[in-house]
């Protein structure tokens, strides 16, 4: 009789010893979104909910399901084992399970003891206070219904010489409506020029800055955490240089001011060598109409060895996927990023975790694909029409530029050498001008910066 007893709970479902356990919102899914949503979903945040409580969660179950279960959310667009980045904001797949098993238990909140200590956020500058503050001129306007915004401020820097910057921390003035950031240097006037022939304050500027930059800061997007490039590494900033800050705005549906600002820290250790950056380009660009799955490639063969920091893909509404890879001399291939389902308003400067040494003769290869149909619902055209290469939103771009330096500093004479290298150095960190001719000059900046710091 007994052994029949034992098969109840086996035939009818009931937990017996070593039953699933009970997915609750305090024990296991609470850790979950605040650790890689509550950056972003909390009240002052560009998200348009908060995620903060129980009662938050609970009522979007399905929707947090969907979203996370599709990979729409966190908004992370590397594929996982193509390149380990700082902040990767991605859930693992036992973290999306226990999501789907919490939603279709009902969202049950669970045990009150079982809740962690809700997060703190940081609050002012993460970084400490920054040694400039760059801050836009005045208060920005966004309107209620607007489409997407993309706008370009001009700040002048006032540097009277070269400084070696370590790191930047950005701002938003108003997160409810600033989508991601860039931020570009301009010591030819050209910014300015733009900037006075538009109307308000700043000037439109959709994909880049509309002139060849001088230099770059980084970027920012939601859940971008700042970090301090390695001591004895720097980015190169040019006397007289201004800041062109590339703002995307997404109105929240209701009047908004925007008045961000950059917080800029140099370098206080000896600067060893500057930041660079190799550019993966493609400019004879032509995505005929009616192609949804058009190829475009490029490459470099590196001339030198390299120490790889970061890496920067980016194209315009077109583009769908783009992969970089590293073949190295032995055949050995390195994944460096790969963007399956590319979204322009999603873009990011991203940092890896280590250093990648890629040796002298290693290539480096871009593959990119876009989409020209009118299934394309972001495609600016209707119908849709032949693009070519430009900065207009209706233009297209190929372009991922790996952020770089070498071991040796006479080697930069060689990587400025390579096809596009003003572009690549620009969008990298910069370096002097000079060392488009001559690198006496980097070797004395180098000399001084450590003389200044003894």
């Amino acid at each position: 009789m007994n052994r029949y007893l034992l098969l109840i709970p086996i035939v009818f479902g009931v937990a017996g010893p070593g039953a699933a356990e009970e997915i609750t919102y305090n024990k296991h899914v609470a850790r979950i979104l605040w650790d890689n949503c509550a950056t972003c979903h909390r009240p002052g945040e560009v998200g348009p909910f908060s995620l903060l409580t129980y009662e938050d969660a609970a009522k979007r179950a399905d929707f947090i399901h969907e979203i996370t279960a599709s990979r729409r959310m966190p908004p992370w667009k590397p594929e996982p084992g193509f390149g380990e980045f700082h902040d990767a904001r991605r859930l693992t797949d036992d973290q999306i399970e226990l999501i789907r098993q919490w939603t279709e238990a009902g969202a049950p909140e669970g045990d009150a003891a079982d809740l962690p200590p809700q997060p703190e956020f940081a609050q002012g500058w993460q970084l400490g206070e920054p040694d400039l503050v760059l801050e836009m001129p005045e208060e920005f306007s966004i309107p209620a219904d607007a489409r997407d915004i993309y706008r370009c401020f001009v700040i002048p820097i006032n540097n009277d010489t070269f400084k070696s910057v370590a790191a930047v921390e950005f701002r938003p003035g108003n997160r409810k409506v600033v989508h991601h950031a860039i931020f570009y240097l301009d010591d030819s006037g050209q910014a300015r020029q733009k900037d006075e022939a538009d109307e308000g304050l700043g000037y439109t500027s959709f994909g880049g800055p509309g002139f060849l930059p001088s230099g770059s800061l980084g970027g920012w997007a939601p859940g971008t955490t700042p970090v301090r490039l390695p001591d004895g590494l720097a980015k190169y900033m040019k006397p007289k240089s201004d800041l062109a800050l590339q703002i995307h705005y997404h109105p929240s549906g209701k009047p908004e001011t925007d008045r961000s600002l950059l917080g800029v820290y140099f370098a206080k250790e000896p600067v060893e060598r500057y930041v660079t950056g190799i550019p993966l380009i493609n400019l004879r660009l032509n995505i005929p109409p009616g192609e949804s799955r058009h190829r475009v490639t490029a490459s470099q063969t590196l001339p030198v060895d390299i120490m790889a920091v970061g890496i920067f893909p980016h194209m315009h509404l077109l583009g769908r996927e783009m992969k970089v890879t590293a073949v190295l001399p032995d055949g050995t291939v390195e994944p460096m990023i790969w963007v399956k389902d590319w979204d322009f308003n999603w873009q990011d400067q991203y940092r890896y975790r280590e250093v990648r040494r890629l040796p002298k003769g290693t290539r480096l290869e871009l593959e990119a694909f876009y989409d020209n149909t009118a299934d394309n619902p972001v495609n600016p055209n209707d119908p849709p029409k032949e693009v070519r290469w430009g900065e207009q939103t209706t233009d297209e771009m190929c372009l991922c530029t790996v952020q770089v330096y070498t071991e040796k500093p006479g080697d930069v004479r060689e990587l400025v050498k390579m096809p596009a290298a003003r572009l690549g150095t620009a969008l990298g960190g910069a370096l002097p001008e000079a060392d488009f001719k001559d690198l006496t000059l980097l070797k004395k900046l180098w000399q001084f910066s450590r003389r200044k710091l003894r």
